[in-house]
């Protein structure tokens, strides 16, 4: 699926991954700051992944584990700082939250200081965030 907005493109595309760009962006997370090339690499042929890219630069990522049925994982959620601010996260999980394979699922996150951000989407605290399918 692709979405589009102003200048930026929204993509489930895996070929359209920048895995440079998604090593970077992870790179600078307290997550995923020493997690291995390999370890990234085999963990996107095994997601849902979402890139967003302005022009030929990618500039977002997340990513989806899932049985596309009952249950969803949301990791790796980041967008590059210099975008931060413009509204490019929320409109990210707009899109996961409508993407066919995931939107009925009941979806889980773990996340350290994002909560406020997670919870306008539904999902409640507790040691993880979760949000279950309302349909």
């Amino acid at each position: 699926m692709e979405w589009t907005k102003d200048q930026f493109v929204l993509s489930d595309q895996q070929e359209l991954l920048d895995m440079k760009a998604v090593y970077q962006l992870l790179s600078t997370t307290y997550w995923a700051g020493d997690r291995a090339k390999e370890t990234i690499k085999k963990s996107i042929e095994n997601s849902i992944t979402f890139g967003i890219y302005t022009g030929d630069r990618q500039i977002g990522f997340a990513r989806v584990v899932t049985d596309k049925a009952v249950f969803s994982w949301l990791l790796d959620v980041v967008i590059d700082e210099a975008y931060r601010g413009n509204g490019l996260g929320k409109w990210l999980m707009d899109c996961i939250l409508v993407h066919p394979d995931i939107r009925e699922t009941n979806m889980s996150l773990s996340t350290e200081d994002a909560h406020l951000f997670y919870e306008k989407y539904g999902f409640k605290r507790n040691e993880t965030m979760r949000r279950v399918s309302t349909v």
